[in-house]
C-alpha cells in the first residue's frame, strides 16, 4: 500500500473511531411537541421546564453529554408524530423520545418506541390509555381520571353536596372527565341530576348555563379546555346569577388556571377544584422552582412546565442508575418505581403501569394579599390512575 493511501485509510479509521466514541459519549433526547399552532404555548412551557432543569443540573450526566433535538408536530397529528419519531431514531440517532403536548402525538409515536426499544417520556398527554400503548412509555404529568374520580369522591363525602349537574366539552378529555366524576360521585352516594356536553369550538355558554340554573342543583361540575373558554363560561355563570358560594362549582384545574382567574377577577371567588400542581403550592422546593422559572422566563410555571422539568429529572436519574446506558430496556427498568420530591410534592412511577402517582390537591379560589389565587385546603395523597387494570 503506498504511503498516501495508507495515511488516508488510517485517517478515515481514526475519524470513524472518534465519531463512534463521540456518539457513545452523547445521549440524544428527541422532543416531539406542537411548537407551532394553537398549542404552541403549551409546548413552549414544556420546553421551558426542560431548559430550566438542564440549566440547574448541567448538560452532562453519568459521563454522557445530553443533546436535545426538537421536532414540531404543528398540532394533534398522530401521523406527523410517528414520522418525526422515526426520523429522530433513524436519522438523528436519538436515544430517548420525550415531550408530547397532546395525546394523539404520544399515540402516534408509541409504536415506534416499541419497535426501536426506546424510552418514551410522556411529559403532558393526559389520556389514561397512553402508557398501555408501549412497554417503553413512562408518564410524569397527570391523567384526567386521576383528578376527576378523586374530585367526585371528595365532593360527595367531604364537599357537602349530594346532587350534581355536569357540564363538559364534547371531546375525548371532556368525556373522560364526565365519566370519571360521575362514576366516583355516584359510588360515594351522590346523585347526578343532569348533564350536558357542549361543543368544543366556540360554544355560546349562556344557554347551557341557563339550563343548569333552571334545575337549581346543589353543585355543578365543569370541564372545558384551557385558553379562552374558562373565562367565557365563568362570565356566563355570573351573568346568569350563579353564585359559587350558593351553588358549588367544581372543576379540574384548567377552568381556574392563572389566566382564567385573572380574567374573571372576583367572579372566580369561591370556585372549587382538584389539581396536581399550581405555582402557589406551599413548599420550599416549589418556591425555589417558581423563583428560578420567573427569573429565566418572566412568567409563572404551569403544570405543562412542571411536566418538562420532572421529565428531565426522570431521564437524568434513570441515566445515573444505568451508569449512562441509554438503551430502552435499561432505562425503563430504572424508571419503574422511581420516587422523588417534585415542586408539586412527592411523586413516584408505578412499577406496574409506568404511570405517575401523586397528590391531588383540593383548592378554593380566594383573595390573598390582594391577589386572586387557588388556595389548597385538602390533600388526597398518593393517587394512582384509577383506570389501569
Amino acid at each position: 500500500m503506498n504511503r498516501a493511501l495508507y495515511t488516508g485509510v488510517a485517517l478515515a479509521a481514526a475519524t470513524l473511531v472518534s465519531a463512534t466514541a463521540s456518539a457513545q459519549d452523547t445521549v440524544k433526547v428527541g422532543i416531539i411537541s406542537a411548537y407551532s399552532g394553537q398549542f404552541a404555548d403549551t409546548a413552549n412551557q414544556i420546553d421551558n421546564g426542560i431548559k430550566l432543569y438542564m440549566k440547574q443540573h448541567g448538560d452532562t450526566v453519568a459521563g454522557k453529554k445530553i443533546e436535545v433535538i426538537r421536532k414540531d408536530t404543528g398540532g394533534p397529528n398522530p401521523d406527523v408524530a410517528k414520522r418525526l419519531a422515526q426520523e429522530l431514531i433513524v436519522r438523528d440517532k436519538a436515544d430517548i423520545l420525550a415531550g408530547f403536548t397532546l395525546t394523539p402525538e404520544a399515540l402516534g409515536a408509541a409504536g415506534v418506541a416499541t419497535e426501536a426499544k426506546k424510552l418514551l417520556v410522556n411529559m403532558n398527554a393526559a389520556t389514561s390509555v397512553v402508557t398501555e400503548k408501549s412497554p417503553y412509555i413512562v408518564r410524569v404529568s397527570v391523567t384526567l381520571p386521576q383528578i376527576t374520580e378523586t374530585l367526585g369522591t371528595w365532593a360527595a363525602t367531604k364537599g357537602g353536596v349530594k346532587k350534581a349537574y355536569t357540564m363538559v366539552s364534547d371531546f375525548g378529555p371532556g368525556i373522560d372527565a364526565e365519566t370519571g366524576f360521575q362514576k366516583a360521585f355516584k359510588a360515594a352516594g351522590g346523585e347526578i341530576v343532569g348533564s350536558v356536553r357542549m361543543p368544543v369550538a366556540n360554544p355560546d355558554f349562556s344557554a347551557f348555563v341557563q339550563r343548569a340554573k333552571d334545575l337549581n342543583p346543589e353543585s355543578i361540575f365543569v370541564f372545558v379546555p384551557g385558553g379562552a373558554q374558562p373565562g367565557a363560561i365563568g362570565k356566563a355563570f355570573a351573568e346568569r346569577g350563579i353564585d359559587p358560594n350558593k351553588i358549588k362549582i367544581f372543576s379540574t384545574g384548567e377552568p381556574v388556571d392563572e389566566t382564567a382567574v385573572k380574567a374573571l377577577g372576583d367572579l372566580a371567588l369561591g370556585r372549587l377544584s382538584a389539581w396536581h400542581y399550581d405555582y402557589n403550592h406551599k413548599s420550599k422546593m416549589n418556591e425555589d422552582f417558581v423563583k428560578a422559572f420567573n427569573a429565566e422566563f418572566k412568567r409563572n410555571p404551569d403544570f405543562f412546565a412542571l411536566g418538562g422539568y420532572d421529565g428531565m429529572h426522570l431521564i437524568y436519574e434513570a441515566l445515573k442508575k444505568t451508569g449512562g446506558k441509554a438503551d430502552g430496556d435499561s432505562l425503563i427498568a430504572a424508571a419503574k418505581g422511581m420516587k422523588w420530591e417534585s415542586p408539586r410534592g412527592p411523586v413516584s412511577i408505578d412499577p406496574d403501569t409506568r404511570d405517575i402517582v401523586q397528590n391531588v390537591y383540593i383548592r378554593k379560589v380566594e383573595k390573598v394579599g390582594g391577589q386572586i389565587v387557588n388556595v389548597e385546603f385538602d390533600t388526597v395523597k398518593d393517587v394512582k390512575d384509577p383506570t389501569h387494570k
